[in-house]
């Protein structure tokens, strides 16, 4: 299967279709099935994961099927409750140089103290766990750690003039611990995962399931994608990355986008091989929120080839939400609240149609009751 190569406008609505994207509203029986939950879905944002599914063809607001727990990058994700501890597992480093990656400078002064990156990890979910034996707000756990942990754990934090565990093994460990936290609280609560062993990093990434596998995912989901951009997305090294790298992942050459020879080349799985240049256009407008998956790609140059518009799309403070057509950007929106009442204003990147105009409307009548807001207007630019 040596040679592959299809257009950079084929390969996103690839992409489009793999997201769920092209799902009708109200179209799943279940927020459950929607199937980008194998992966997760960031829960960051004014409207969250429960957005980004709904915008997959989730039925409504869901409920205690799904749980959101600390995972990827750090960020809190979406997944079905039931999978919680498959996903502890799947979400885990995959050796001691990747946890001192995930962890950052924690990593360094565990290093002068001669302590293990993987098993200082395990120390801080057995304290969580310990600490959380309630729902309990994030502040009160970090001061429980204050006092529980050792100094290789704790660091001073200048803009607090106090000192605190280091953020990322206290968001790491929080699953190990068996910890989820409660959805829409700010600042967060976690609470005990009702049912769930505390897999305290027992298990590390390379025994999850197939399906929960987050390299394995990220081709599943952003076919096209190359190594480092896996690497980015799950934040591992690329040694790692390159080591677990799927048996079944095809090379792809990709035209329209200007790669670059340093690059590295795009990878699909091979199930996806037949589907290449084949997914049918789609005509239907899809309004997402400025952390939804399909814009948290790390290959940005494929979703638009204009440097201008990728500073506007991802600037360092800010950022819109998009308005997708074919997997395609169509337009940028932000929103304005006043009143009671949210105005949709639109900065389109191409010709945007009668038709489409509808659609975009009917977008931001859908968002305007997700908020419990009336709808004021959609303005364009």
């Amino acid at each position: 299967m040596a040679g592959l190569t299809i257009d950079r406008r084929d390969l996103l609505r690839l992409r489009f279709l793999r997201q769920g994207l092209g799902a009708a509203p109200g179209s799943r029986r279940r927020a459950s099935d929607v199937e980008l939950l194998d992966y997760g879905v960031q829960d960051t944002g004014p409207d969250g994961a429960v957005w980004a599914l709904l915008a997959r063809g989730a039925p409504e607001i869901p409920g205690d099927e799904l749980a959101l727990a600390w995972t990827l990058r750090g960020a809190p994700h979406a997944y079905r409750r039931d999978e919680l501890a498959a996903i502890a597992v799947a979400t885990a480093p995959y050796s001691e140089g990747d946890a001192a990656k995930r962890i950052f400078d924690a990593s360094k002064a565990l290093k002068g103290a001669e302590i293990p990156v993987l098993d200082a990890l395990t120390v801080v979910a057995d304290a969580e766990r310990k600490i959380v034996s309630k729902p309990t707000i994030k502040g009160d756990l970090s001061s429980g750690l204050r006092a529980a942990l050792d100094e290789p754990y704790l660091r001073w934090c200048n803009p607090c003039q106090a000192i605190h565990p280091y953020e990322m093994p206290f968001r790491l460990a929080a699953l190990q611990a068996g910890l989820e936290l409660d959805a829409g609280t700010s600042p967060p609560v976690l609470r005990r995962i009702k049912g769930m062993k505390a897999p305290r990093f027992r298990r590390l990434a390379a025994d999850a399931l197939p399906h929960h596998d987050v390299i394995r995912n990220h081709l599943r989901f952003y076919p096209g994608a190359r190594v480092h951009d896996v690497a980015e997305f799950v934040d591992a090294p690329l040694k790692d990355v390159r080591a677990h790298w799927p048996e079944d992942a095809v090379e792809l050459t990709v035209t329209g986008v200007g790669d670059g020879k340093k690059a590295g080349p795009r990878y699909v799985l091979a199930d996806d091989v037949d589907a290449l240049g084949q997914v049918e256009p789609s005509d239907r407008v899809v309004l997402v929120g400025t952390y939804d998956p399909y814009l948290q790609l790390r290959d940005r140059e494929l979703l638009t080839t204009d440097a201008d518009r990728r500073k506007a799309l991802w600037p360092q403070i800010g950022r819109p939400g998009s308005i997708l057509l074919d997997g395609e950007v169509l337009a940028t929106w932000r929103p304005r609240t006043a009143k009671g009442a949210l105005t949709v204003n639109v900065d389109p990147w191409k010709r945007v149609t009668a038709k489409q105009r509808e659609q975009i409307e009917a977008e931001a009548e859908r968002l305007a009751a997700f908020r419990d807001v009336d709808l004021a207007a959609v303005a364009y630019a």
